[in-house]
């Protein structure tokens, strides 16, 4: 399986401050990452090098064999990059269907596709983003990177915060849109147990570098990890 992103020797941070030191990474098609790791140790700083946000002091990133190393935000975005931060980001004085046509490329994933798997947006689809519930919100902030068609799919923390009944609903869909193929996903989550289920892969950080990096199977029957690397037993990775 050829790798769909590949980071090599990436070394990024904030002004100053590095925070990753030297992080390497691949991930091929139709595979799913989750991103764990104990609060500040680097997940969301990965995340948002791999969007453009950060400083990046060395190293590369190629998208598809492309170097995509020297492009802006808005240029990976176009070759791919598709990012659900965990502020959201949804353009707020505008529709649901807005959010997603001002920035839709054409692809498999449609607008009318994204209302078939979240009903409630295609019920909501004339509401402000402003008007929106927080699981609303997630829906639509998902639902506006997938329109983009990206190869790459970036998940900030995207059940935080969210009742019970709607992170099912969330976690449904994301297996729905991780098995769709095509493209491949890093979900960063603060619990383990939610998202070990719909990973194949799990990588655990610790101050800005992999410490852990084996297929979800093997973590899920071997919890000492989780407990070693999270200081939980099973539950919530805080």
């Amino acid at each position: 399986m050829s790798d769909l992103l590949a980071i090599n020797s990436l070394r990024a941070g904030y002004g100053e401050a590095v925070v990753l030191p030297s992080m390497s990474l691949t991930l091929g098609e139709g595979q799913v990452l989750a991103l764990l790791g104990r609060n500040g140790t680097g997940k969301t700083t990965l995340i948002n090098s791999i969007v453009g946000v950060t400083r990046r002091f060395g190293g590369t990133l190629s998208l598809g064999g492309v170097d995509i190393t020297a492009m802006r935000p808005d240029q990976r975005a176009r070759a791919g990059i598709g990012w659900v931060p965990q502020e959201r980001n949804i353009f707020r004085s505008l529709t649901v269907e807005e959010n997603m046509t001002a920035v839709a490329q054409p692809g498999p994933w449609t607008v009318e596709r994204v209302y078939e798997m979240f009903p409630r947006l295609r019920e909501r689809r004339g509401n402000f983003g402003n008007q929106l519930s927080g699981g609303e919100q997630q829906m639509l902030a998902i639902g506006r990177a997938l329109t983009l068609n990206p190869r790459v799919l970036l998940l900030d923390e995207p059940t935080e915060g969210l009742a019970p009944i709607i992170v099912e609903e969330l976690l449904r869909a994301l297996g729905t849109i991780t098995r769709s193929g095509g493209i491949c996903s890093i979900i960063v989550e603060q619990n383990a147990q939610k998202i070990l289920g719909l990973a194949d892969r799990v990588v655990i950080l610790e101050r800005g570098a992999i410490v852990h990096d084996a297929a979800s199977r093997d973590l899920q029957a071997d919890p000492t990890v989780l407990e070693r690397y999270l200081g939980v037993a099973g539950a919530a990775a805080h």
